[in-house]
């Protein structure tokens, strides 16, 4: 097959195929009349489990969508949700869908100035906002927003002004067309979408630049719906604990859309901090995070078997070795030996079925997106009897690109691209991909849409990856990542970083050395870790500032990140590290909302401590 780029052929993988087209109205008002359950969605407030029925949502979604209409919403009007993951949140973005309006989802992270840019490029007429904390929020910047007419609250009890007004009283508002508007002609209207209308506008994180307004129809998500649908094994017996920000796409697709049209129950874990805990009340069989969540499970079983003294660490690294053993033989298709067996036997019950009660006992699979996950990670889960199957995709992609799936499953790799998606490799090694995921444009940007779809319809994704014999895609580095040495070598820094943190006294670490003689780290302590280490040592500070900069301390993190990385090629093998006093986060604009580094900004605001670094030669 000719590729997209040139006249050479390109690797490529996946076929067109038919997708159903559809809108997203069909895959609500499919569920509601299917499976009637009465814990359609659940949801912790005042220390107990509360549920919702289908029933109770379809009704609440009704009158919201006809409490839009009576606020002056039509087809078409833009209509933005700024809270953290609860049901109102679905009320309010299914409401979107039935009234034709197109959701702006925002993350409640972000500060006022970022917020009052997407309201204004968006022109949103109303905002949902959560709380008080976003109602101050959207208040200090309404001002600036010519367009915003009205603020619906869904927290109960906060006093409302002129032109805002709480859930409830929206929800008052609709029902006084109940009467009005028959419920078949409600259907009707909102089953009319059609499938390449206008769904939701959603802006991406902004590594680099202003955030653009990624367009997505109705038919972008239906197809990634049902194609994964197709590849999974998901019913109406599951239950997932919803953790991801509903405004990510990764977890609007795939933990909203998805779960909630294959009849699945929807927990909503009450923040990340309760994650744990959240696992033990809901017990979920099915769930998606990213790999941070994943990394900090791995870090907390190590530090674990660390405060438990010597004997429990060397019980936890026979175990690991025990399961990576026995994996290996397993996967290889290779009989297990009885005195292997019997070993992984006693691994499982001293070690790995702890693991799996932690995450509640009975979770069939996890599924990772949205940055690369560590091999080592997905092997330590496998070992342990949890699978994780790891997936790729873009918010351009409505997102999903490709996926492991429980019958096609590849440690080390993103899967095979599903139904419906094409995949190519460009002589570059960028990832291209085509089909009905491809996001209609950015908005308001024609010039930026022509140059991340070309003519023949493949999006330059900016990855970096390529495809194996069996058509399995693995993903190297950002485009834009990729570091160049003095000397011209190029290294790809994620899979180094994600390497690295796996050492249980690193929390974050980012590769530098663009452009310099040298690759070196910046390293984000656990400080719980290290702190715990120091005063096992005898070694006395007075603030995280005076650890990190004790040498003792950075002598035993220069041990513990770079020993592990000698069998790097030279170039790649990072020569120094810096440790940073703080995290990295999204409120100081050194992350975006999605967890991914900002490293123009990282190496501006360090470039002092990246400077000595490298003066040190």
């Amino acid at each position: 097959m000719t590729g997209p780029i040139g006249s050479r052929p390109l690797r490529t993988a996946g076929e067109s195929s038919e997708i159903p087209e559809g809108n997203v109205a069909e895959l609500f008002l499919g569920a509601i009349d299917s499976f009637q359950k009465s814990d359609a969605l659940r949801y912790k407030r005042d220390g107990r489990w509360h549920d919702i029925s289908h029933g109770q949502l379809y009704e609440d979604v009704k009158r919201a969508a006809f409490g839009l209409e009576q606020l002056g919403i039509r087809p078409g009007d833009r209509v933005a949700i700024l809270s953290e993951n609860r049901t109102e949140w679905l009320v309010a973005d299914f409401a979107c869908v039935m009234s034709l309006a197109v959701s702006v989802p925002l993350y409640p992270v972000l500060p006022a100035e970022q917020i009052e840019y997407m309201l204004r490029d968006s022109e949103a007429k109303v905002i949902f906002v959560s709380n008080r904390e976003q109602l101050e929020k959207v208040r200090a910047l309404r001002s600036k927003v010519s367009s915003l007419e009205n603020i619906v609250v869904f927290d109960d009890g906060v006093a409302v002004e002129s032109d805002e007004i709480d859930l409830r009283g929206l929800l008052r508002l609709g029902e006084r067309r109940l009467e009005d508007k028959a419920d078949a002609a409600y259907r009707a209207a909102a089953l009319a979408a059609g499938p390449h209308d206008l769904l939701t506008i959603l802006y991406t994180s902004g590594t680099t630049g202003r955030p653009k307004g990624v367009m997505l129809t109705h038919n972008n998500l239906v197809s990634n719906v049902r194609s994964v649908l197709q590849a999974f094994d998901i019913t109406a017996g599951d239950v997932s604990l919803s953790v991801l920000p509903l405004c990510h796409i990764f977890e609007r697709m795939a933990g909203h859309y998805v779960m909630f049209t294959a009849g699945v129950t929807i927990c909503y874990a009450e923040s990340f901090a309760t994650v744990g805990e959240n696992f033990l009340e809901v017990r979920p069989t099915v769930m998606t995070m990213v790999p941070r969540g994943y990394e900090k499970i791995y870090s907390r079983v190590q530090e674990v078997a660390r405060q438990g003294g010597a004997v429990k660490q060397k019980l936890l690294a026979w175990a690991i070795d025990v399961g990576s053993r026995h994996l290996d033989r397993k996967l290889a298709g290779s009989h297990t030996s009885p005195l292997l067996g019997l070993q992984y036997a006693v691994a499982d019950r001293l070690v790995f079925s702890k693991i799996r009660r932690q995450t509640g006992g009975r979770v069939r699979y996890f599924v990772s997106g949205g940055a690369p996950l560590n091999p080592q990670i997905g092997y330590f889960f496998l070992s342990a009897g949890l699978t994780i199957l790891e997936g790729y995709g873009l918010t351009e992609t409505s997102p999903v690109i490709a996926f492991n799936t429980q019958t096609f499953n590849k440690l080390g790799t993103v899967g095979k691209p599903i139904a419906g998606v094409e995949v190519a490799i460009a002589e570059d090694g960028e990832i291209l991909t085509r089909g009905p995921h491809v996001m209609k444009g950015y908005y308001k940007m024609p010039e930026a849409t022509a140059a991340a779809i070309d003519a023949s319809g493949w999006f330059h994704t900016g990855d970096i990856g390529g495809l194996d014999h069996e058509n399995y895609l693995s993903i190297t580095d950002r485009k834009k990542d990729l570091i160049v040495t003095a000397g011209g070598k190029n290294i790809a820094p994620q899979p180094i970083e994600n390497r690295v943190q796996t050492n249980p006294y690193v929390n974050q670490a980012v590769m530098i050395g663009d452009r310099r003689r040298f690759a070196a780290l910046l390293v984000v302590p656990d400080f719980d870790a290290l702190t715990s280490w120091a005063r096992s040592e005898g070694i006395e500070f007075e603030s995280l500032e005076s650890l990190v900069k004790d040498r003792r301390v950075i002598e035993f993190l220069e041990r513990e990140v770079l020993g592990p990385l000698t069998e790097l090629a030279q170039f790649e093998r990072p020569k120094r590290i810096a440790l940073l006093p703080r995290e990295l986060s999204v409120e100081a604009g050194e992350m975006t909302p999605t967890l991914k580094v900002k490293r123009r900004v990282i190496e501006a605001k360090y470039k002092q401590v990246i400077d000595e670094l490298y003066a040190e030669e």
